[in-house]
């Protein structure tokens, strides 16, 4: 059965469609790239499945256990938040107050498992520093860190590597891979599409065309070889 199930779906906002006639699967254990041209949709697809906004028609249903709350998130930052002034432990353990509640404290199972999840970002070394000090690519290893203590069986990524260089953004494709392999769910939104194409094996393709299916079959349309003959990715 599927994780993630998107029926015909019509979505934008303020009843204005941007994105018409979408049908999608995600199976447990996919590496999911959601690609396309800017404006095309990724943004409002992104804020439908975190139940952000609704669909103005069609479904997303989540089936085979999964629930809103299994779904960790990795946004896009904002030059404030790259500028905020927390320790780095403190912000891996905000992934956990969606299931505080009224507790207005972090459990000691909470916080030792924030520092197993920085352990397996690579980034334990980083628990005592503060947030705004650290690189890009070490700001994005924490936000990923914090994600998994979010939720685990399935994580949305929205442009993981804008503004890394590119030995961050490859350490980075690294890590993600590692976490699908693991067994995690993986949608990644993303403009960078050449490594998507070599990272996937599943590919959603939205705006003047729509696709969903493996990296294969993507790069047999007409919108797959074009995308591969920009990026430089193995067609």
């Amino acid at each position: 059965m599927a994780q993630i199930l998107g029926e015909n779906l019509t979505l934008g906002y303020d009843g204005k469609a941007v994105l018409q006639g979408l049908n999608f699967t995600v199976e447990a254990g996919d590496y999911l790239c959601i690609v396309g041209e800017n404006g095309s949709g990724k943004t409002t697809l992104m804020k439908t499945l975190l139940r952000l906004q609704p669909p103005l028609a069609g479904a997303i249903r989540f089936g085979d256990g999964l629930t809103r709350q299994d779904i960790g998130y990795l946004p896009q930052q904002t030059e404030v938040q790259r500028d905020f002034p927390a320790l780095v432990r403190e912000i891996v353990r905000s992934g956990f107050q969606g299931r505080c509640g009224l507790r207005p404290f972090y459990t000691r199972a909470e916080k030792a498992e924030a520092e197993r999840m920085l352990q397996k970002v690579g980034a334990a070394d980083l628990a005592g520093r503060c947030y705004r000090e650290l690189s890009g690519g070490q700001q994005q290893r924490v936000l990923l860190a914090r994600a998994l203590c979010a939720a685990r069986r399935a994580l949305l990524l929205d442009e993981p590597v804008t503004g890394l260089d590119p030995d961050a953004a490859a350490a980075m494709y690294d890590l993600i891979a590692d976490l699908n392999a693991e067994g995690v769910t993986i949608l990644m939104v993303t403009h960078d599409v050449g490594p998507a194409l070599q990272a996937a094996n599943r590919i959603l393709h939205i705006g003047g065309s729509l696709f969903c299916g493996s990296r294969e079959e993507y790069l047999q349309t007409g919108a797959g070889r074009r995308f591969a003959r920009q990026e430089g990715a193995p067609a």
